[in-house]
């Protein structure tokens, strides 16, 4: 029996083996939207520039249609043998309405149809991607403007730097999460070129309209070489490198929720709702989704490694290996979607512990910057000057087992005889976070300005 979909060339049905690894209908299936679409662009277009009739073009159109609904449905049945989304659509067309459903393959190959799949779909999902990025910096900056003077401890090193403020914290997390989104917003833009017409590999020799097709697709323009419309996936790496940056940025965040969540740190607490328990200690609650995210992470920068792999030893054109960028693909845009989900719900739900991280800011001589800063400012004393009066300062306080706040003027003074009652005002975690008001400093004022600020740029976007 011969094969049906090479017809002449092969007298028989692959080996079953090969049927196995050469089939991609089990994930590329998820491309049908976007297959349909292309599909119905192109007939058009063949209609318009004469080389169908009307008549076949009307009758692939409702045909497509009548595919589109059913898959719409639930109630299609794709086929292994036939390999691919392509082909399960094109071989349903046949059954629907004949001979006309082999004219729509006129001046198109699989190898453009699927370079325009997936770059259909990418470009969807880069779009609901960037409605989720700012979602969570919405969560974000709405936290961040409720507790924008709420005194926290800063780090270095993990290890107590200078106050800063828990809303100016969340911040941050805006501030990489907006770069995520100009990533998102660029890789758009750059994919936004239309590959149909390219053919195999070659270009075509009918009179087509490329940029009628392209046109109503929503691309800005056609691909300019038909060679590289077909052979590159730079747009896929794009993607993947875009989501592995977002990935990491989300991953940081879990980690620290992670952190706060502990009895240890005490700063956070997460609702039952993103919060797991243990089956042998009934005491624990686990901050499972934030450590999702953080592993989670791996599957996407693991994508990004293996379609860098695939690509880099490929001679131009089209070769059967770059079928493998799909799955991983699909995989890492899923995982970052669901990612983005957990950590805003997260966000929005994690109740800050006040007391217990303002307590914690003033550990570990946190506002020793602060004392410096008073040395160099009031007493006129050089930097390097006042930064080694301060270290003596906290060796005297490490040796008492007290804060620089604890120590008395006279102790001061033994460092440094100019020092005044003055310098207390400075040694307070509140003054300390007050004091930095230098453009993107944590002072309160700042962080609510800031806050604020994203909120109504959030607000503007979403109409």
């Amino acid at each position: 029996m011969s094969n049906r979909m090479w017809g002449g060339r092969f007298a028989t049905g692959p080996d079953a083996i090969m049927e196995e690894i050469n089939a991609s209908i089990d994930f590329d299936k998820r491309l049908w939207r976007q297959d349909i679409r292309g599909s119905l662009a192109h007939a058009a277009m063949l209609g318009e520039t004469g080389i169908l009739t009307r008549d076949d073009v009307a009758a692939i159109s409702a045909g497509l249609k009548s595919v589109e609904g059913e898959i719409e449905a639930g109630s299609f049945t794709f086929s292994r043998a036939l390999e691919d989304v392509h082909m399960n659509v094109e071989s349903s067309l046949k059954d629907r309405i004949g001979a006309a459903a082999g004219r729509l393959h006129t001046a198109r190959s699989r190898n453009d149809q699927v370079a325009t799949d997936m770059r259909l779909w990418v470009r969807d999902t880069l779009d609901a991607i960037d409605e989720q990025m700012a979602d969570l910096q919405l969560a974000l900056a709405e936290k961040a403007d409720l507790h924008a003077g709420a005194v926290m401890p800063g780090f270095t090193h993990l290890q107590s730097a200078q106050p800063v403020t828990f809303g100016h914290h969340l911040l941050a997390y805006v501030e990489m999460m907006s770069r995520d989104r100009g990533r998102v917003r660029d890789a758009r833009q750059r994919l936004n070129e239309c590959p149909l017409g390219a053919a195999a590999l070659a270009g075509t020799s009918f009179p087509i309209d490329r940029h009628m097709t392209a046109k109503a697709l929503g691309f800005d323009r056609p691909t300019a070489n038909s060679l590289d419309s077909v052979s590159d996936r730079d747009f896929v790496l794009e993607t993947l490198s875009t989501a592995s940056i977002c990935a990491m940025h989300l991953s940081r965040l879990a980690e620290e929720i992670v952190l706060w969540a502990t009895p240890q740190f005490g700063f956070v607490k997460l609702s039952d709702k993103f919060s797991t328990g243990s089956s042998i200690m009934p005491q624990k609650r686990n901050p499972d989704a934030a450590e999702l995210v953080r592993g989670k992470a791996g599957r996407v920068f693991g994508a990004l490694q293996a379609m860098l792999t695939m690509m880099k030893g490929l001679p131009l054109t089209y070769s059967k290996d770059m079928q493998e960028d799909k799955e991983g693909t699909f995989d890492a845009l899923q995982t970052l979607s669901l990612c983005l989900a957990a950590m805003a719900g997260m966000v929005r739900d994690m109740e800050p512990d006040l007391k217990v991280m303002k307590k914690a800011a003033g550990l570990g001589y946190a506002t020793a910057t602060d004392l410096a800063d008073w040395l160099v400012r009031v007493l006129k004393m050089p930097f390097r000057d006042a930064h080694h009066v301060t270290g003596r300062l906290v060796g005297i306080a490490s040796a008492k087992g007290v804060g620089l706040e604890k120590l008395t003027l006279a102790e001061m003074q033994e460092a440094e005889p100019k020092i005044t009652e003055a310098v207390f005002a400075v040694l307070g975690v509140t003054q300390s976070v007050k004091s930095r008001v230098s453009y993107g400093g944590t002072a309160p004022v700042n962080v609510r300005r800031q806050a604020k600020s994203w909120l109504r740029r959030l607000a503007k976007e979403r109409g």
